[in-house]
């Protein structure tokens, strides 16, 4: 299926002398054909059909409009009968199937009687005592007989029947803030004017693909001690401690040791396996750690932390106070606000952006019907948009390359969103099966962007903080919260798991503190330790995650998990919020910019 243009629609409409408008027209045409997998040939003969019967009515947005409601939905209803009917055509009756295995079996028995023998039997083994299958039961029963193009979104293409039934459409599942009377729309110019730029700027963020698999242990020790003195250095500050002591070092006193968190084995970490890993200042060591003198703690492998307590024979400290640490200042502003400017309405998505059954991206298009309903300023979009984990890139079942499913994705959203203007965001992930699976992971790259792509696209690394409209926004499409979920541990804390773990990310300074990381994370820690540290705590930090979607307030940063678009064959979520630059009260305390936010069933 070719790409629908402004040029193609122009010509097409040129053939059959029809006059429009202005360029909007064409742009509405473009956004209808996206959304409504049509090319310019069959929406032009749709719209001449329909004209005709309102008395030659002239092609404006409005009756492009009323076009779309009395024909184009229709179209729809009637392509999703036709699909069902055409299924049910295809079902095989069960006995029909049994007769087929039969006449096979007898056709090879035949066969086998007209064989010399030979060493060993001939005879292939049956895959099931009751259900043999021959070549020609394989054919039959094998994988979908039209393997699917995801590239294209091709109504011949077979649409996921649990995605297409699901329920809760626009099923608001989360809110924060005061939501009341809240329009969730746009300015009345969305994406004009808006800025959107990585907080350090394009020459100090890592803006392109880098040598990788060249690290050695020494480099990553490395960049973990600067770690450790770096943090504890801002403990022992704010705690006003005179100095850390060695961690292994015998003492008949109360001594203050600061070190990393880890564990005595390869498994996980629990109460009796926690060591405490000294800098090369404090002497380098490991020593045990008794945690049952502390009433209240958190700890999770690679945190950086100062304890307090006893160590009398240098080989087990016994900890009785535990200096929690403290988050990086929030960020200020030099623009002037004008007393008379709207909130940004701001769209976050996650993907995977297709059900794992299918690969025809429904819930991208509705996805892309939302923005075009809504008008957002800013549409923050993570990854994966091809999803390594999908069944059918897993098994090979598709019939292009992954870097033209992918720019097709990103064709189709910034065609389809045309008219909104927004500005778009995208965050590559490391299941996207296109792109460098590192992290840091470098931003994704388009081979020939457009005009209104470089006007409208900004693509930023995983993590990355981005100011917009001097409010800023943590990024980061790693899960996390299932990573460190894994391996925290906690006792008499009152807060519930996901505050916990998203506390440690802002005090720690880091959007991975994990060490060591998953298994499923290829870290890189140089370029870990240049673009991986939050350089200020965000005013608010978007983390998905497979985990259940929230919106919470951490320490005065308001964190968003926005759930992911599709789960398995199921729709799932996405965010919005409201956000808006605002000066400090007149106590002088902080006022957050997120004004309210909403978790919403696609």
């Amino acid at each position: 299926m070719s790409l629908v243009t402004t040029e193609s629609l122009k010509t097409e409409l040129e053939i059959f002398d029809i006059p429009y408008q202005d360029d909007s027209v064409l742009d509405k045409m473009v956004e209808q054909c996206i959304c409504n997998r049509l090319q310019a040939q069959e929406i032009l003969h749709a719209w001449v059909a329909y004209s005709a019967t309102k008395q030659g009515v002239k092609l404006t947005t409005d009756t492009l409009e009323q076009f779309e409601h009395e024909v184009l939905n229709k179209r729809i209803k009637s392509r999703k009968t036709s699909r069902k009917e055409e299924a049910a055509s295809r079902m095989r009756n069960i006995s029909m199937i049994d007769d087929l295995i039969k006449a096979e079996e007898e056709e090879e028995d035949l066969l086998d009687s007209y064989s010399t023998p030979a060493k060993g039997s001939q005879k292939r083994p049956l895959t099931t005592p009751e259900r043999p299958h021959s070549k020609r039961t394989a054919a039959l029963m094998a994988s979908p007989s039209i393997l699917l193009s995801p590239a294209s979104f091709s109504p011949n293409a077979t649409p996921s029947q649990k995605y297409s039934q699901r329920g809760g459409k626009g099923e608001v599942v989360a809110t924060f803030g005061a939501v009341q009377g809240t329009r969730w729309v746009g300015r009345k110019d969305p994406g004009a004017g808006v800025q959107v730029e990585i907080l350090e700027g394009p020459e100090d963020s890592l803006n392109s693909s880098y040598k990788y698999m060249f690290q050695r242990l020494r480099d990553v020790r490395n960049v973990l001690t600067e770690k450790i003195e770096e943090l504890g250095e801002g403990l022992r500050t704010h705690f006003s401690i005179e100095e850390f002591s060695p961690v292994s070092l015998p003492a008949q006193d109360s001594i203050t040791v600061l070190g990393q968190i880890c564990c005595d084995s390869n498994g996980k970490l629990n109460a009796q396996s926690v060591l405490l890993e000294a800098g090369p200042e404090q002497g380098g060591q490991q020593v045990p750690v008794d945690l049952s003198e502390l009433k209240e703690y958190s700890l999770f492998p690679g945190q950086v932390v100062v304890m307090e307590g006893m160590n009398t024979t240098g080989r087990k400290l016994v900890a009785s106070k535990f200096y929690e640490a403290v988050p990086l200042p929030f960020y200020s502003s030099d623009m002037k606000m004008e007393t008379d400017e709207e909130p940004l309405n701001v769209l976050v998505a996650c993907g995977p952006y297709a059900p794992s059954d299918s690969l025809t991206f429904d819930p991208l298009l509705d996805l892309i019907n939302v923005i075009v309903r809504d008008r957002p300023d800013v549409c923050l979009l993570l990854g994966p948009f091809v999803d390594s984990k999908h069944e059918q890139i897993e098994k090979a079942q598709v019939t292009d390359t992954f870097e033209n499913i992918f720019t097709r994705c990103i064709e189709s959203i910034v065609d389809g969103t045309r008219s909104v203007g927004c500005q778009l965001v995208f965050v590559p992930s490391q299941r996207d099966i296109h792109h460098h699976f590192i992290y840091p992971q470098p931003p994704f790259s388009l081979p020939h962007p457009s005009k209104e792509q470089t006007q409208r696209v900004t693509l930023v690394p995983d993590p990355c903080t981005l100011v917009i409209d001097g409010v800023t926004i943590g990024l980061t499409s790693t899960d996390i919260l299932i990573h460190m979920g894994a391996e925290e541990i906690s006792c008499g804390s009152g807060s519930d798991k996901f505050s916990r773990i998203l506390k440690h990310m802002l005090t720690q300074r880091s959007y991975y503190p994990l060490y060591p990381p998953a298994d499923e994370v290829n870290m890189d820690y140089e370029k870990f330790q240049s673009f991986g540290q939050m350089p200020l705590t965000p005013d608010i930090l978007v983390v998905p995650s497979e985990m259940r979607y929230f919106v919470k307030d951490v320490v005065g940063c308001v964190c968003v998990n926005p759930g992911r678009l599709t789960k398995g064959q199921v729709g799932g979520t996405y965010g919005r919020l409201l956000i808006q630059r605002s000066p400090q009260s007149e106590d002088g305390k902080r006022v957050s910019p997120c004004l309210t936010a909403q978790v919403v069933k696609i």
